[in-house]
C-alpha cells in the first residue's frame, strides 16, 4: 500500500533535493522550509501529495507541489516526476 505521508526529510531526499537525509534534517530544524506556508522546525514533519514545499535552495527560493508519493531514492527521472516547480 502506498504512504500517504511522508517524513520532509526523507522526502527531500528521496526527490534528491539533499544528498543525504541527515542533510535534510538539518534544512529542516533551521525553520527555512515551509509546507503550505507553514513553517517547519522538525524533520519529523508529514508532508502529503497536494502540499506546496517553499525552501532556500543556495541563492535562490524554491518552490514545489507534491504530485506524488515517491517510494524510494530513484534515478532523478523517477524523482523529477514526483513534483512540480513552482518558481
Amino acid at each position: 500500500m502506498p504512504e500517504t505521508a511522508l517524513r520532509i526529510d526523507k522526502l527531500l531526499f528521496f526527490l534528491r533535493i539533499a544528498k543525504s537525509r541527515s542533510l535534510a534534517q538539518g534544512w529542516a530544524e533551521s525553520g527555512y522550509i515551509r509546507v503550505n506556508g507553514r513553517r517547519i522546525e522538525k524533520g519529523s514533519a508529514t508532508v502529503s501529495v497536494g502540499d506546496v514545499i517553499t525552501m532556500p535552495r543556495d541563492e535562490a527560493v524554491v518552490i514545489f507541489k507534491l504530485l506524488a508519493m515517491p517510494v524510494r531514492r530513484g534515478p532523478a527521472a523517477e524523482a523529477m516526476a514526483c513534483y512540480q516547480m513552482l518558481g
